[in-house]
């Protein structure tokens, strides 16, 4: 087991906006030294958080006593192939695991554009694809293997545990650390995406039937333009005679480099971001390419940057749109970034953002190093006016109160989190402060 002292370990997160300095950053070798590792945490009350990859922008993992990486619990545990269901072990990381279901003829039926997250911290996050037919990564689980604080590994599924199955699927890792996963896969496939420009007004007086035609549909939209960038992928049954394959030179150097340029600009002189929005707009890649479906759905990032995400009623997108139009030009918020537009089928996860109905999805984005606070502020009130729910993943400034009201379950959830953790081992001080639980500050 690798363990780190405090002085000699600083960590931070993708976007370098969470920053902590753990006691001790362990990595378990294997499941056996992990349940050790959490009947000592127990018998002695120290929190212990778990960290993925970190793309979190909210301090979920932060912590002052253990952080533990489980990422030495990776790739494929059993395949059943009668039922599709593929047991992964949770440390896996989303691009490996699409490599490797497509060895074994399977892909999961949905995937968001990041594939850097391990399986475990997707569905604890309610990370998420577009396509109005599917729901969020974590409507994919059929089961998981949980370890408890009290170092017992407690099976969920329809078949064992069940009443639990709706609160593991979006936890932020507050019922125990989640070591294995059962995934409901599909037979591998093929997608043609088509990138295409349009105008905010043109995209926004279709957008039902945008989602009718496709089977998943996206859209970004670039402040201070009328320019959208529509994206769409359906399946794709022919023969493909070139496959997609991802380009340094076009995905990386070109996309990234070039829009690295442009945000170094905009940070080093805000003023010229109305600008650098319009040049980026200009931009826009038009084109399609086909290819296996996990090598289509991530697009890299390489540009760092904050973000916050919000999940409103479908019907709202485009109203809500126009609203933070018309605010942006008010307010003149320097930001050249586009707004990310998803939508996903509703589901019964007790903390999804998704619950009980179809959502549209709202990003905004500001480059790393520029000022963010005040335009993610004005953006949160339009959302929240809209009945918003903030993706945990991402940023906000939603208080225990709003989020009770937010979201119907999450009163049930937080009780079945004091049974399953009464010490509140898997807890920090952001969860405590964030849902209100009392008495169980740290000792030390």
């Amino acid at each position: 087991m690798l363990s780190v002292d405090k002085e000699n370990i600083h960590w931070k997160n993708w976007s370098e906006s969470v920053h902590c300095q753990p006691e001790k950053f362990l990595k378990p070798q294997n499941l056996e030294e992990l349940i050790n590792l959490v009947k000592m945490c127990n018998e002695d009350n120290r929190k212990i958080r778990v960290v993925g990859s970190g793309h979190s922008f909210t301090p979920l993992s932060a912590t002052t006593e253990l952080l533990v990486s489980i990422e030495n619990l990776t790739g494929i545990d059993h395949v059943d192939a009668k039922n599709e269901i593929v047991t992964v072990w949770a440390g896996t990381i989303l691009k490996k695991l699409g490599e490797l279901l497509f060895e074994q003829g399977y892909a999961m039926e949905n995937l968001g554009d990041i594939n850097a997250q391990s399986i475990a911290g997707a569905i604890s996050t309610g990370t998420h694809g577009t396509g109005i037919d599917f729901g969020s990564i974590s409507t994919q689980v059929a089961g998981v293997t949980l370890l408890t604080a009290t170092g017992e590994l407690l099976e969920i599924s329809e078949q064992s545990n069940p009443e639990l199955l709706e609160a593991v699927k979006v936890s932020l890792g507050m019922l125990g650390i989640i070591v294995k996963v059962k995934l409901k896969v599909v037979p591998a496939y093929q997608l043609i995406a088509r990138s295409y420009r349009s105008t905010l007004n043109e995209c926004i007086a279709i957008l039902d039937q945008l989602n009718k035609d496709n089977r998943n549909f996206e859209f970004y939209w670039f402040p201070y333009t009328e320019t959208v960038q529509i994206k769409t992928m359906n399946i794709y049954n022919e023969t493909i005679e070139k496959e997609y394959k991802p380009s340094f030179i076009k995905d990386v150097l070109i996309e990234n480099g070039l829009f690295k340029v442009i945000s170094e600009v905009s940070r080093i002189i805000p003023a010229t971001s109305k600008m650098m929005s319009q040049v980026s707009a200009m931009g826009v890649p038009v084109g399609e390419k086909k290819g296996d479906s996990h090598l289509l759905y991530a697009t890299p990032r390489l540009v760092k940057f904050n973000e916050m995400e919000y999940s409103i009623p479908a019907e709202y997108m485009g109203e809500v749109l126009k609203e933070i139009e018309e605010t942006i030009k008010r307010k003149k918020y320097r930001v050249h970034f586009p707004l990310e537009c998803r939508y996903v089928n509703r589901d019964a996860i007790w903390l999804s953002p998704a619950y009980e109905r179809d959502s549209a999805f709202i990003a905004v984005h500001m480059y790393k190093g520029m000022e963010f606070a005040e335009y993610f502020a004005a953006i949160e009130e339009i959302f929240q006016r809209y009945d918003g729910r903030p993706h945990w993943g991402k940023m906000h400034t939603m208080t225990n109160e709003k989020l009770l009201n937010a979201y119907p379950k999450l009163n049930e959830f937080l009780r079945v989190r004091n049974e399953l953790d009464e010490n509140g081992i898997f807890l920090n001080e952001y969860m405590i402060e964030l849902f209100n639980i009392k008495n169980l500050i740290t000792s030390k």
